[in-house]
């Protein structure tokens, strides 16, 4: 069975994938403690935003979506990190962190329009 079209859980979703591989050819080169913690932050994006899918109100959305933009911060630190020190190339690095910053983007705007909707009730 397969998810309706979604912007936000298809980027992530996506992000995830690119992250599983690049975790795969982090370990090839002997690192593996950072690579570790960007699968965890990189993966736990997508989840959190199948999980607020599926919430049993407003707030439960709103609290899963401010995890994944929480974690999407942590996974554009880790590629960050991971640039910096030369286990990810420079050009592959700014690839990987113009796409998390477009899921930061996208979450920061349904996370501020969602506190609002809340407010307003």
């Amino acid at each position: 069975m397969t998810n309706p079209p979604n912007p936000i859980r298809d980027k992530s979703y996506a992000f995830a994938k690119e992250v599983v591989l690049l975790q795969k050819r982090l370990v090839s080169k002997k690192e593996f403690v950072l690579s570790k913690q960007l699968l965890r932050s990189g993966t736990s994006i997508c989840a959190n935003i199948e999980e607020a899918h599926q919430s049993q109100s407003r707030k439960d959305f709103l609290s899963k979506m401010q995890i994944a933009l929480k974690e999407a911060y942590e996974a554009r630190y880790w590629i960050r990190l991971l640039t910096d020190t030369g286990y990810i190339q420079t050009d592959h690095g700014e690839k990987y962190l113009e796409y998390i910053s477009e899921i930061i983007k996208i979450l920061a705007v349904i996370v501020s329009r969602t506190r609002d909707n809340i407010k307003k009730k």
